[in-house]
């Protein structure tokens, strides 16, 4: 929301300047307002707000477009002569006059806000069609021009109630586009976090395979198998918002394995799941626990290293917990990249739906992770 204010400032800007033009102007006695015609003088100041604070709101706009500054100079001199030719008139509220000023406010919005107008142009033009011919029936062929004076306000009104009607309409349609902007960005951000999963991880693996090739060893074609499991998966199902919980169990599996094909130690590895296998999860979550509790866990320990992972649900929410331990030494981090990259991938998410906890004690390390469940 204080996103979108600033964004659109410009309407606070606009409002201070319109009450502060119109006070000048009453003061110097330019306009007169009656102070009894409260609706008229509400939709005026909405109108006359609405029209400076686009202007300024387009201001970085047009000093980028100078073909716009130039239409919109034209316009106000189009104004200037149709306040010339009505000031030689002599008749009062001339309908031609009152058509032209139509035209020349039509064109100001069709200039500040082409796309709003074109999508909505059947709606403007109907609109204040119907209403110009409303006021044209009054004012020429309902009667004289002491009937015409008693419906006057009434058929001002007809000009100015449309115009918070649009202008709230314009409003939403700003807002919507810049909620779909800002969900587009987020996707865009979720890709791009999601391309940075672990690649060491595969050009190790690649390696191990390579060796076991010269060998001859009868893993080959089971490594080359899983491998290409989960790179198919990485690549194709990693792009989706969700997947079932047991294709995520099976990359899980798949990394697992073929961590056992490269070390020679023996490391206890528990994987233990316990859930409907087809709920709905966001993809590629559990993978950056996983490799961080071999790549600091695992690999820093020449014996009795162990990684231990329980997946449950209740139905509502998935249940995710893996602990390691790792070489008194060996420091691990606070928070690394993988899991800054797995706290924003939450939050594009679940937002706020989740839980995550880090337990960090002197030889062991525990993450734990409440995420709900898609409908």
């Amino acid at each position: 929301m204080i996103a979108f204010l600033k964004k659109y400032k410009a309407f606070l800007i606009g409002l201070v300047v319109t009450r502060i033009l119109i006070f000048i102007l009453e003061y110097k006695k330019v306009i007169l307002i009656d102070d009894t015609e409260y609706l008229s003088n509400l939709l005026g100041f909405v109108f006359y707000w609405f029209l400076i604070s686009i202007f300024i709101h387009k201001i970085p706009y047009l000093k980028e477009h100078y073909k716009t500054v130039l239409k919109i100079t034209g316009l106000f001199l189009f104004f200037i002569v149709i306040m010339v030719f009505d000031s030689n008139a002599s008749m009062p509220d001339n309908p031609l006059t009152i058509l032209l000023i139509l035209i020349f406010y039509l064109s100001i919005t069709f200039v500040l806000a082409p796309k709003f107008f074109n999508h909505y142009k059947i709606y403007i033009l109907g609109t204040y069609g119907l209403v110009y011919s409303i006021f044209l029936y009054f004012r020429i062929f309902a009667g004289d021009f002491e009937t015409y004076q008693q419906q006057k306000t009434e058929l001002f009104l007809l000009f100015v109630a449309p115009i918070p009607i649009f202008f709230s309409l314009w409003i939403y349609t700003q807002w919507k586009w810049f909620q779909n902007l800002k969900s587009e960005k987020a996707k865009a951000e979720l890709a791009m976090l999601q391309a940075q999963i672990n690649p060491h991880f595969f050009f190790n693996t690649l390696n191990n395979l390579y060796a076991l090739t010269i060998t001859n060893s009868k893993q080959a074609p089971e490594v080359i198998l899983k491998l290409s499991d989960m790179m198919r998966y990485t690549i194709y199902k990693g792009k989706k918002d969700h997947v079932p919980v047991k294709d995520e169990i099976e990359y899980l599996t798949n990394y697992i394995e073929l961590h056992k094909i490269r070390y020679r130690k023996s490391v206890d590895i528990q994987f233990n799941h316990n859930l409907d296998e087809n709920l709905k999860v966001a993809p590629l979550l559990f993978i950056i626990p996983l490799e961080n509790a071999f790549k600091h866990g695992v690999e820093s320990l020449a014996e009795n290293a162990y990684i231990h992972i329980d997946m449950k649900s209740d139905g509502k929410e998935i249940f995710f917990q893996i602990e390691n331990n790792y070489e008194v030494n060996d420091e691990i981090e606070g928070e690394g990249i993988g899991l800054k990259n797995l706290k924003r991938r939450l939050e594009l998410h679940y937002g706020k739906a989740y839980d995550l906890t880090i337990d960090k004690e002197p030889t062991s390390y525990k993450i734990t992770l409440k995420i709900p469940v898609y409908a």
